[in-house]
Parts: C-alpha cells; sequence; structure tokens
C-alpha cells in the first residue's frame, strides 16, 4: 500500500515500486559538481568503516574475515579506478537517505525498512559526495540480509531499467560488500551502547549474530561469479516479456528491455508502454543503435557479475551476434530462448494488447505480420545455444527456469 503524506508529516510511506522511482529520479537531479573526486571519497569511506569495525571485533575468527574483506575492497577499488572516473558527472553530495530521513518501506501493508534504504545517516557515508550505485547498495544489502531476496531482485532490475544506468551495476560488489560491513558496524554499536544494561549477554548473542549475518553477506558479494546471458527471441505477442519478467524474481536476472532502451534513446520515458511509442523511434538507424545500446547494457551486467536477460524481438542474425558477443568474448554462457506460439494465439494476444494500448488492432497485427516476415532463421552455431519454449504451454515459467538452470547450471 502506498500511502501519501502531507507535508511535514513525520512519515513518508513508500511501496518499493514508488521509492525506485523516486531514488532514480532523485539521483538523476542531484548530480553534482563537487571537486571530490568519486574514487577519493569512496576510499576514505572503505578506511574510516574498516578502523571503525576493527575496533568493535573481538573474536579473531571474525577479524580474520574483516581483513580478507579489507584486502578485497582496497584491490577491487583499484581496478575499478578507471570506472569511477568516467562516473564523475554522475557525483551526488550526499545520500538519498539525508533528505528522507522518515521514509519507510512497505510490502503489502507491513513495513520492511526504516529509513526506506536502509542507509546509516550517523556513520561515515551518507553525508559524503559518493556514486548512485551506493544508495543502491545500501537498499539491496538491507533487503537481502532481511531475507527479502524477492524485493531485492525487483529493486536492482527496476532501478536499473529506469535509471539506464546499467554501469552502475559494475560498482554494486563494492558498495555492497562496504554496506555489509557499515551493518555491522551498526549492529556492534547497539552492543556498547548497552553497557551495564541487565539484558547485556542475551544482547551480545543477538548483535553479534546480526553482525556475522552482515559479513557472509559481504563475502558471498565478493566472490567471483561466471554469470550467464539468455536472449530472449520472439515476435510481439509471443509472451518473451511476461516470462523474461518472471527471471528477474525466479533465477535474479536482470532484464535490458529493447523497448525502454529504444525510448530512452530518443530522450522518452523508458516506463511508457511500447503502443505509445512514435512511430519515428522505430526507423533502421535507430533499431541498429538500441541493439547496439543493449549489448552495452548487458556487457555492464556480466562484467559486475550479474546474470543478464534481452527482452527484444532479436529478428536478425546481426542483432542476436552483436548480443551473442558480450558472452563470448568473456568466455561466459549464453542461452537463446525463442519465444514461441501459434497463429490463433498470438493474433488473439495482439488484439487484446492493442485496446489496452489504445491502438487498432490492424495495426498491431500489422506490426506482427512484417516482424515475422524479417525474422532470419536460426543458423548452425546459433542452434548450439537454442531452446524453444512454447509460451501456450501449462508451467511455461516452470519450463524455462528448468531449460536455464539444466543448460546454464544457474540457480
Amino acid at each position: 500500500m502506498n500511502q501519501r503524506h502531507a507535508p511535514g508529516s513525520p512519515t513518508r510511506d513508500v511501496t518499493l515500486e514508488t521509492l525506485v522511482e523516486r531514488l532514480s529520479a532523485w539521483h538523476a537531479d542531484h548530480a553534482t559538481d563537487e571537486a571530490t573526486p568519486l574514487h577519493e571519497a569512496v576510499q576514505r569511506r572503505v578506511a574510516a568503516e574498516t578502523q571503525a569495525l576493527t575496533a568493535l571485533i573481538v573474536a579473531d575468527e571474525d577479524r580474520q574475515r574483516l581483513q580478507a574483506l579489507s584486502r578485497w575492497l582496497e584491490e577491487n577499488l583499484s581496478r575499478l579506478a578507471p570506472v569511477f572516473k568516467t562516473r564523475e558527472a554522475r557525483r551526488l553530495p550526499r545520500s538519498w537517505a539525508c533528505e528522507h530521513p522518515d521514509s519507510r518501506l512497505l510490502d503489502e501493508g507491513r513495513v520492511v525498512m526504516v529509513n526506506a534504504i536502509d542507509r546509516d545517516l550517523q556513520g561515515h557515508g551518507a553525508e559524503v559526495v559518493q556514486d548512485p550505485a551506493a544508495d543502491l547498495a545500501s537498499l539491496l544489502v538491507g533487503l537481502e540480509v532481511r531475507d527479502e531476496s524477492r524485493l531485492a531482485r525487483l529493486a536492482l532490475d527496476g532501478y536499473l531499467r529506469l535509471s539506464g544506468d546499467y554501469q552502475a551495476a559494475r560498482l554494486l560488489s563494492v558498495f555492497r560488500v562496504l554496506e555489509c560491513l557499515a551493518g555491522a558496524r551498526r549492529a556492534l554499536r547497539r552492543l556498547e551502547a548497552a553497557e551495564g544494561d541487565d539484558e547485556r549477554p542475551a544482547l551480545r548473542a543477538e548483535t553479534m549474530g546480526a553482525c556475522r549475518r552482515y559479513l557472509e553477506l559481504a563475502e558471498r558479494h565478493a566472490e567471483f561469479r561466471f554469470p550467464p546471458l539468455v536472449i530472449g527471441v520472439g515476435v510481439s505477442g509471443s509472451g518473451k516479456s511476461r516470462f523474461t519478467r518472471n527471471l528477474v524474481t525466479r533465477l535474479g536476472a536482470v532484464r535490458v528491455a529493447s523497448h525502454a532502451e529504444r525510448r530512452r534513446l530518443h530522450g522518452l520515458s523508458p516506463q511508457a508502454v511500447e503502443g505509445e511509442a512514435p512511430v519515428g523511434i522505430f526507423d533502421a538507424s535507430t533499431t541498429e543503435r538500441t541493439y547496439q545500446r543493449l549489448a552495452q547494457c548487458a556487457g555492464h551486467l556480466l562484467d559486475a557479475g550479474l546474470p543478464a536477460c534481452i527482452d527484444a524481438t532479436c529478428l536478425t542474425q546481426a542483432q542476436r551476434d552483436w548480443l551473442r558477443h558480450q558472452a563470448e568474448s568473456r568466455g561466459l554462457p549464453v542461452l537463446l530462448v525463442s519465444f514461441e506460439a501459434d497463429q490463433a494465439t498470438l493474433t488473439r494476444r495482439i488484439t487484446k494488447r492493442a485496446g489496452r494500448h489504445g491502438v487498432t488492432a490492424e495495426e498491431g497485427l500489422a506490426v506482427l505480420s512484417h516482424q515475422q516476415a524479417a525474422f532470419e532463421p536460426f543458423s548452425d552455431e546459433e542452434r548450439f545455444h537454442l531452446v524453444r519454449l512454447d509460451t501456450t504451454a501449462d508451467n511455461a515459467g516452470e519450463t524455462l527456469a528448468g531449460l536455464i538452470q539444466e543448460h546454464m547450471h544457474w540457480s
């Protein structure tokens, strides 16, 4: 439930969808020309977090884990220095949470987090120069440590689609680990603040458990991954968008949708439905630029260790090759999924969709006919990576998830 409050109200409750929209918009509107380089600001925060946590940790095993994570952060900050440099124009003066300290994230009426992105406003990071990925990582870690993986997957997919900032994904592992260290510090500080409390033994067990959950989550995000690329292929009405959306929550994929990126190239909102787009954005030149953009976004996700899923018609071999090369050039697995349905089903789906989008059925069916005529059959090389999915079959979603896990060992 999304509740709206009058200005000055002590609480501002938001659903995840609303939060992601507001976070993306705030990041776009608050870029700064602050002189502090992003890389330097993050290095300072890493040093502050590790120093503070080192002073609080007592157990030798936990100290060793922190030392290993600190080394990992130093190594990856050095590796990603060129990425930080290219993102100076996106630099923020502070966290979104600084202006929304009383926000609450709700899901179906229950409070999930306070504040909404679980950002520590008393620590070392909220009021300093930062990359938008820092806020996103805080939101994701807050959800993950609460076992809200479904919401975390929706948040990541939604934020990247709305912002178009797929490059931010390359920094997420660093910021996720950093936010985990901040969470562990906050847990131990609660214990420190309870000195002399009669309930301190019970609180110690609780806070040490919370600290270690954060450390374990940090270690998972520091692991090297071999993410797959799934390329959806299919004409309008074939079901590819619906089934690729399911992969977000079922398998943790991040989608890159052609209709969103095509609109973004023309300065249009990526949220609008396909039927609302001006006809002029579907010319050959824009289509080529769109697929190049899809390939670039997929590359960012794969470099970040995140599984990528392309939601596009992919009618030609050239389009599919641009995308496939992103995985193959990195030595990563790739799967082509042909989404298929009989002609009667396609006609019925297109006619139903046309009514929702305010266009005539004839217009929608003309587009379908054009796509079917333009489709280039799969080559022998493509068939090596190909699975076919009948989207009219019962349990087609479960079948797709099983096929992906079988072919790509992805779970």
